[in-house]
């Protein structure tokens, strides 16, 4: 089977429209995890990703009769690209069945090359099912994804640029995986011609169809697969790349969201490029593997898959990498209801940087505070700190991990108190650096008390707070004073409308 696809991939018609993308080494990265990284940069290939490989390499392959019929397709969006432009470039009618869910840029990229559209379903599967019928009904020509020797084939090229780019030592190859085109493409060339290099594919953790099919030595079907990396969430891996994965793949790691988030970044910071979720996939199973085998002086491969994502997503990856990286604790701590017990919680602290402070005064016994701490990345850090907290007798629950707090509650904590609290309502400007939120509690002294406070680092030059303050009407001047004399910024917002909806006293 096996020389098969070494033939298929040798006469592969992909550089018609393709280039041969530059397998850069990521300099950042590779000082910082103490191996050679190399990143395959497929996010340079014009339609953004690989998939353009396997997808001309398919269409043309199609007899002339097969080329009147046209083709039809279903993608959650990169595929979908790579089979519009061949289409279009052969002179061949394309129809493609898109998910509804599919980031609007990758529908706008489709319809620039002359596609037709049909947005059906919540996933690639419900996609793929209604193509199918498409296809039946109207005798279009279907171009799979993945499963189809020709675009395994197309994928495979991959491969071949990599040994040609890289002939000294490697260590393994990491893969993004999705229905496994371009990981069994990728391992049945890199196995016969160098079958000392591991070939590792990674998943998301929501969506592990190739490590569950490995484990159980037979597909499975997921049923159910998270959507934030669209481009390999798949709940069955294909026939053909399974059995090819089955002899050639070494290993699957998956990774979580954070993971993925903090590879977005990475690859950003060697390249000043933005890879989508799933094409950042491989640089986080890189690090995972790393981390975990204790690696050193390795030469490694990820293949930077695609770059299709839209822009309002990056401000979920931004709020997500720190957590990513191991770079912020998130901490729901308890302390008493008291004057001066918050100036007490930063001073147990020290001189770590708070990122995020929110809290809501609801009762006069016990307060709860939403916090995120910077920490230096490593495991027991996150741990001493914890510790040393609950040693100053504060009382505390580690949320780093837990998802509901950071995709929801992180932005809910806060509401209307039980009773009337007589506060006067700020918010304030004050230069973003380390110590400047424990300089700002600490100028308050205990002479006034903190009703609400909602604080969160955004990494620019200012940081903002709402800060709501029980206090008389006559020493409202004495606060202000003090605000001034500390050179922030403020603004009165006792009045605003927003504030008197959602979180004024009843």
């Amino acid at each position: 089977m096996i020389h098969k696809y070494i033939e298929r991939i040798l006469r592969a018609k992909v550089y018609d429209v393709v280039v041969e993308t530059p397998l850069d080494y990521a300099k950042t990265l590779s000082a910082r995890m103490g191996n050679e990284i190399y990143l395959k940069r497929e996010d340079l290939q014009s339609v953004f990703s690989f998939k353009l490989r396997g997808a001309y390499n398919k269409i043309a392959s199609l007899t002339e009769d097969e080329r009147k019929k046209g083709v039809i397709a279903a993608s959650a969006g990169n595929h979908a690209q790579g089979v519009a432009l061949s289409a279009n470039k052969l002179g061949i009618n394309s129809l493609i069945v898109m998910p509804t869910t599919t980031p609007e840029i990758k529908v706008k990229a489709v319809q620039a090359w002359g596609a037709k559209i049909v947005l059906f379903g919540d996933s690639y599967d419900e996609a793929l099912a209604h193509a199918k019928e498409i296809k039946q009904d109207q005798g279009l020509v279907f171009i799979h994804p993945y499963d189809d020797p020709d675009v395994i084939a197309g994928q495979g090229t991959i491969g071949m640029e990599i040994l040609q780019q890289r002939t000294g030592v490697i260590e393994a190859i990491f893969v993004p995986v999705g229905g496994g085109g371009l990981i069994s493409g990728i391992a049945a060339y890199v196995k016969f011609v160098r079958p000392e290099i591991k070939i590792i594919g990674v998943e998301p953790d929501d969506a592990d169809s190739l490590n569950q099919a490995l484990a159980a030595k037979r597909r499975i079907t997921i049923k159910q697969v998270g959507l934030f990396a669209d481009g390999v969430a798949v709940k069955q891996v294909g026939k053909e790349p399974f059995k090819l994965a089955l002899k050639y793949v070494d290993d699957v790691i998956t990774v979580s969201t954070d993971e993925i988030c903090a590879a977005i970044k990475d690859i950003f910071d060697d390249t000043r490029s933005v890879a989508e979720p799933a094409g950042a996939l491989a640089v986080a199973g890189l690090k995972n593997y790393i981390e975990k085998n204790k690696s050193k002086g390795q030469s490694l491969i990820a293949i930077e898959s695609g770059a299709n994502v839209n822009f309002d997503r990056l401000r979920y990856v931004a709020e997500r990498t720190l957590v990513g990286e191991h770079k912020e604790i998130l901490l729901a701590v308890t302390v008493p209801e008291v004057l001066g017990s918050f100036l007490k919680f930063c001073k147990s602290l020290g001189k770590r940087n708070i990122t995020e402070f929110n809290y809501r005064y609801f009762d006069n016994k016990m307060a709860r505070v939403f916090v995120g701490i910077s920490c230096s990345g490593k495991r027991s850090d996150r741990d001493d700190l914890i510790f040393h907290i609950e040693n100053k007798g504060f009382s505390v629950i580690d949320l780093t991990l837990n998802e509901l707090a950071k995709d929801h509650v992180r932005y809910m904590v806060g509401g209307h108190p039980h009773q009337f609290l007589g506060e006067i309502v700020y918010s304030i400007q004050f230069p973003e650096r380390p110590g400047a939120l424990l300089k700002f509690l600490s100028s308050l002294g205990g002479r006034w008390n903190i009703s609400m406070f909602h604080y969160r680092n955004h990494g620019a030059a200012f940081g903002k707070v709402l800060l709501g303050v029980q206090m008389p009407q006559s020493e409202k001047r004495d606060f202000q004073q003090g605000l001034d004399e500390l050179g922030f910024e403020y603004q009165e917002e006792t009045k605003n409308p927003a504030y008197n909806i959602f979180l004024g006293g009843m």
